[in-house]
């Protein structure tokens, strides 16, 4: 037998539910129970993320369409969180198999302390050989704090654990240079063998969202999920959740879906929390001697090198640094609010106390607190 593994399985609503109706497509879910049941007699440990809340709270109530407002979209995900539960509930209960509900907001991975103990619950979860379900939390996340997609909280679960693989499921069979269903032309891509081959793809290829009118995540968000979970060693398949041995077969060595080849993964866990964890608040652009420092020389951010101040932020707050284009090539925790930087932009350290009425430090945003996004 191989080596057990970590693996976290996204499975999105378009395959979870019913394309006409919304109602939950039982027979996949059963099949997708039964291949997570089969991967933890195979030894492997397995996260599932879970989408699908909105989807059935609306079949629930009897909703034609996904409502747009928000507030009545996190009450639907209120009620189709709880049935969605209880299916998988029982149809892991058959086979013997625990699983526990984890619920997360980007708030959750925003803050330290609590990225920390998910992380230490999720570990914990894993080590007593239960199957977390993971799913973000609507019912109380505001659009600030939102992941956006499943597709990106299954990547940040898959960094944050340090998984092996993570497998997203969805209703093709693999990623495609073009929508497939109305370009007939679309080229199947087998593999994505580095950073620079995904960058290509993530800036020629303009698939739509979904089609279906039930998903929220499109080719676009899976290929940002690639990134984030490739970046910390991942290794990533996107792949048909219509084929229940798929995951199994992938994990045997089989070549079935795209897969996305991981970097070295040299960065610490807290380098990857600044990278992805964080919500920036604003941006500070940077001229080209401050920005091959930091990207090339991993120095810390100087005001001397700060071109212009974009956001309203506090000290201790995330801010993404920008080239002057407006390109942003690293995140992390800033020193000062923005109004402070408006006013020491492009001047020396040792003139701040003069200008701020106090002696700060010295760097704007400390190399310790920063992480790159990309490689320069």
């Amino acid at each position: 037998m191989r080596t057990p593994q970590t693996v976290v399985l996204k499975i999105g609503t378009s395959s979870l539910t019913q394309p006409d109706t919304g109602s939950l497509a039982i027979a996949t879910i059963a099949s997708l129970v039964e291949t997570v049941c089969s991967l933890r007699r195979l030894g492997h440990r397995v996260v599932l993320v879970s989408s699908g809340a909105v989807g059935v709270g609306c079949a629930r109530l009897g909703m034609t369409e996904r409502p747009r407002n928000i507030v009545t979209k996190q009450a639907v995900a209120a009620v189709g969180q709880g049935r969605l539960m209880r299916i998988y509930d029982d149809l892991f209960t058959s086979l013997q198999q625990p699983i526990a509900q984890v619920l997360l907001t980007r708030g959750d991975l925003v803050r330290r302390a609590s990225y920390v103990n998910a992380c230490n619950t999720l570990a914990e979860l894993l080590d007593l050989g239960i199957v977390p379900i993971v799913n973000e939390n609507d019912p109380i996340a505001n659009d600030e704090l939102k992941f956006g997609d499943n597709d990106t909280l299954s990547a940040l679960v898959a960094s944050a654990i340090g998984a092996d693989w993570l497998l997203l499921l969805t209703d093709v069979d693999r990623l495609y240079s073009a929508d497939p269903t109305r370009n007939p032309d679309a080229v199947p891509i087998d593999r994505v063998a580095n950073r620079a081959a995904l960058t290509q793809l993530e800036t020629s290829i303009r698939t739509d969202s979904s089609s279906s009118g039930w998903g929220t995540g499109g080719m676009q968000t899976k290929l940002t999920a690639a990134r984030i979970a490739t970046d910390a060693g991942v290794t990533t398949v996107i792949t048909s959740s219509q084929r229940p041995q798929n995951p199994i077969d992938i994990l045997n060595g089989k070549a079935i879906g795209t897969r996305f080849d991981p970097e070295p993964s040299t960065d610490s866990a807290r380098k990857r929390w600044l990278a992805y964890g964080l919500v920036a608040q604003g941006c500070i652009y940077l001229d080209e001697g401050a920005v091959t420092a930091i990207g090339r020389g991993g120095k810390s951010l100087l005001a001397a090198g700060i071109v212009r101040v974009e956001g309203e932020f506090q000290a201790s707050e995330a801010v993404e640094l920008c080239d002057r284009a407006g390109t942003p090539f690293a995140r992390g925790i800033v020193n000062y609010t923005s109004v402070e930087l408006a006013q020491i932009a492009g001047r020396q350290s040792g003139e701040f106390e003069t200008i701020l009425g106090y002696d700060g430090p010295a760097t704007i945003v400390h190399r310790d607190n920063l992480a790159l996004l990309v490689d320069l």
